[in-house]
């Protein structure tokens, strides 16, 4: 990828990715939406190599917007053969549980939002007959699980649509790559107790640029998760509902 339109540019993940990039001599157009944090991301992009840095400060959730910024991005740019979504939001289980308001923020980044944003990719990938979408889902979207069923549901909801991008897209040379995260120490993740189970970004960054290069279908990060997932999804129902997971 060259030419990369970063969606979510501030998050722990992307920005490790941005770096790995920007060393290449990618060309970056970088969305988030904290102006200040995304203008740090971009100078230090620029620093580290990047061919060309351009960026735009957007909320994601606003749907409205997002045939405009495809639109700057690729005119900006030159052209796009490459698109990162990295943005999402981890939630409030309990808080989800109590309010629906709560629990549709979470679906409405977390799915909505990057369905929207993955349908326009879609269109201008597909009618170019080339590209990578790169999108970050998660493991929890593997299997629900009573401790973050409303973030899985986002989650898995996003994979399966990544499925069926990936089977209409094959035929025009476009990549789509699902990744997969476990546990990753970020921010978002600052407040659960760390274990040996946790990546860090920039193993993530490696991991999801490595399947990009090579368009993996899916990938899981690291690839440790592939078999505890396996496990977790074989559990019979009848002793899954009794395991506190």
């Amino acid at each position: 990828m060259k030419k990369v339109l970063v969606l979510g540019a501030t998050s722990a993940i992307a920005q490790a990715t941005v770096r790995l990039l920007a060393a290449r001599g990618a060309a970056l157009y970088l969305v988030g939406r904290n102006a200040a944090n995304l203008d740090a991301v971009a100078k230090d992009a620029s620093t580290r190599g990047a061919s060309q840095v351009e960026q735009q400060a957007l909320d994601l959730d606003d749907f409205s917007a997002h045939e405009a910024l495809v639109e700057r991005a690729t005119q900006v740019l030159g052209g796009l053969d490459g698109a990162l979504l990295a943005h999402g939001v981890l939630g409030d289980q309990k808080a989800c549980e109590r309010s629906w308001a709560e629990a549709e923020k979470v679906l409405r980044t977390n799915f909505l939002s990057a369905a929207s944003l993955l349908t326009v990719l879609a269109n201008r990938f597909e009618a170019q007959k080339a590209g990578t979408l790169v999108v970050i889902s998660s493991v929890a979207g593997d299997r629900g699980r009573q401790s973050n069923y409303v973030y899985g549901t986002s989650k898995g909801a996003l994979s399966v649509f990544l499925q069926g991008l990936r089977n209409r897209l094959a035929r025009s040379q476009v990549a789509v790559v699902t990744v997969k995260p476990g546990f990753v120490d970020t921010p978002m993740t600052a407040h659960l107790p760390k274990n040996k189970l946790f990546a860090s970004p920039e193993q993530v960054a490696r991991g999801l640029l490595r399947a990009a290069d090579k368009r993996k279908n899916e990938v899981y990060v690291p690839g440790k998760w592939a078999l505890i997932m396996f496990i977790i999804r074989s559990i019979p129902e009848g002793l899954f509902k009794r395991m506190k997971l």
